[in-house]
């Protein structure tokens, strides 16, 4: 058993919640821009007192309308200024915000709505208010719904224009730190999602300790995060309170085929993604270098990137000749990238899924360094991350400061610490389980070294046992099959099995180009080139990469193209994107079976 902890840089105020932050910027930094939305096409900034003043008035109008201290108040929407603005709304009620997704069919908003005993919930769109309707016999408790839309902000607005300044006050200050400030339903890769009860305290914890640990990246008044994370993952809550603390400016960016053109135009010094992000981002410019017959200078600009940020982890770092190569490239290459991703950032942090440390490198090597973390829904998003100036890429970085992180005898992770979740809502069995002997235990494994360094390997239920008897965690090589621009999925197979398999979904927004680049008729599909020797060549050659990360009998021998995706719509994504194994095992059996076939 190893563990590794840091001590905490920030103190979680007792009788304290989430309201302080707005209260507090607006008394510290009145006239500091804490947030920006898009009006006529444009961004405008909201100080913070503005923010304030909208915030405590949406509020009246959920108190007006009987919402009480304690109940859960649903939050059906896009990534969008309203989000955040009824997040804290809702806390300055004395209320519960619990998330739902705006792609959940109506089912799992029943679900969502019907097990918390929300009593209102506010909604973005016209669909969204339609699927709550349909399901609204099966929501005894439901008394409103609201739709932005619609006009439901400023419908609340004018509900609580009678509602003093000073009952907002005291609804607001209801609240103590270890009082619950949202129920975060986990995306449910097995079964139904549980509520995930995040406290006031939390939240606290874990945006004050990386506020502190990476407090060059938030500097007030200097920097910006753009945020294109659904606000129903823990991951873009954090996003979300982190800048507020600060305070930097937060802007925001409701549909993710914006955020080229809306990270030139509101150019933030910080982005907080998921690996996929970074990988569009590699892939798009190697695409478009191709196109434009500079492939090959791309292939060593990127090289070069690489080998430079290597060398950067050696006693002697990059050798002269390197950085007269690196130089030149970041003239041609890097810097163009860098524009790309809107021309003043200098560092990212990267969650959800592992990042790879060839692209951890190649970011760091143009300028744009990622720091990759981990955490779950239940550790309030991120409970290691690399820190700014200590970066060891490969690995998830350190503690939380303040948290503990243990490596048990079987290898799983365990956590201890402020940030983690109080409960699973209306689950004690659950919870019980998750939270055995004190610590939380996660269901992933990893290793800590020396200098309390995590890496994670796999998840406890995940690991596939060959015939042979080989222990083999899917993760890994995924990942890394996963990163070539044409691979949009990749599931690894063989459980039982004489050797390791996969099953493979093309990116359709790559497609297009490569067959364009290969003489493929347009229009071709996954399903009509699945057989076709250049299509398997490349997805091959994507495999070798992922063989490259694994011992021969981990290694993937054979795979399958398929000729649909896994989406959320189709049951085999969670809303965060994460593989419904049991679900793409059961419908795609006939595939598993061809690949073991003779």
């Amino acid at each position: 058993m190893r563990e590794f902890s840091l001590p905490a840089l920030y103190e979680v105020p007792a009788d304290g919640n989430l309201t302080d932050i707005v209260r507090r910027n607006a008394a510290q930094h009145p006239d500091v821009a804490v947030i920006a939305r898009k009006v006529g096409g444009s961004w405008q900034d909201v100080t913070a007192t503005t923010f304030l003043a909208e915030v405590h008035t949406a509020a009246k109008g959920l108190i007006a309308a009987g919402v009480q201290p304690g109940d859960r108040v649903g939050l059906m929407s896009r990534t969008r200024y309203e989000w955040t603005l009824l997040d804290f709304a809702i806390w300055s009620a004395g209320a519960v915000t619990v998330p739902v997704y705006e792609t959940s069919s109506p089912e799992q908003v029943q679900w969502i709505l019907g097990d918390s005993g929300a009593t209102a919930c506010v909604v973005e769109s016209q669909a969204h208010a339609a699927a709550i309707e349909s399901v609204r016999d099966g929501l005894p408790a439901l008394k409103h719904v609201w739709q932005i839309d619609g006009g439901g902000v400023d419908e609340l607005g004018r509900l609580g224009q009678d509602v003093t300044d000073e009952t907002v006050e005291e609804r607001g200050s209801f609240a103590k730190a270890d009082d619950p400030a949202t129920i975060v339903y986990t995306s449910g890769t097995t079964g139904r999602p549980k509520g995930c009860v995040l406290t006031h305290r939390s939240f606290f914890a874990e945006c004050g300790n990386i506020v502190e640990r990476l407090r060059p990246l938030f500097r007030t008044g200097e920097c910006s995060v753009l945020l294109f994370l659904p606000l129903a993952h823990v991951f873009g809550r954090l996003v979300q309170i982190a800048p507020m603390m600060a305070p930097i400016k937060l802007g925001t960016v409701p549909d993710i085929k914006d955020l080229t053109d809306e990270l030139a135009a509101f150019r933030p010094t910080l982005i907080l993604g998921v690996p996929r992000v970074f990988e569009k981002v590699y892939n798009s410019a190697r695409a478009k270098a191709q196109a434009d017959g500079k492939g090959k200078i791309f292939d060593k600009a990127a090289d070069t990137a690489i080998a430079y940020s290597k060398a950067l982890d050696t006693p002697s770092g990059p050798s002269f000749g390197l950085k007269i190569k690196h130089k030149t490239f970041d003239k041609l290459v890097y810097s163009k990238l860098r524009a790309v991703l809107g021309g003043r950032g200098e560092y990212a942090i990267s969650g959800g899924a592992p990042l790879g440390e060839r692209l951890g490198h190649f970011f760091r090597g143009i300028g744009f360094t990622v720091l990759e973390g981990y955490g779950l829904t239940e550790s309030c998003a991120a409970t290691a991350f690399n820190p700014w100036d200590r970066q060891k890429i490969g690995t998830v970085g350190q503690p939380l400061p303040g948290s503990v992180v243990r490596i048990a005898d079987d290898g799983e992770v365990l956590l201890h610490g402020e940030h983690l979740f109080k409960e699973y809502w209306n689950n004690p069995g659950a919870t019980a389980e998750a939270l055995a002997d004190g610590w939380f235990h996660t269901g992933d494994i990893g290793t800590l070294d020396e200098d309390g360094y995590l890496r994670i390997t796999g998840r406890k239920k995940e690991i596939i046992v060959t015939a042979g008897g080989k222990n083999v965690a899917p993760a890994v090589i995924e990942d890394r099959i996963r990163a070539h621009a044409l691979v949009a999925e990749c599931m690894v197979v063989g459980d039982g099995r004489p050797f390791v398999g996969a099953l493979v979904t093309i990116d359709e927004e790559f497609l297009g180009r490569w067959c364009s680049d290969h003489g493929k008729p347009a229009g071709s599909t996954a399903a009509s080139l699945s057989e076709d020797p250049d299509l398997l060549a490349a997805i091959q050659a994507a495999i070798d990469d992922g063989n490259a990360a694994v011992s021969k009998a981990e290694s993937v021998r054979k795979f399958r193209i398929l000729s649909s995706q896994f989406t959320e719509e189709s049951g085999h994504l969670t809303p965060s994107l994460k593989l419904k194994r049991n679900v793409v095992a059961k419908d795609y059996a006939h595939e598993v079976e061809a690949i073991y076939a003779k």
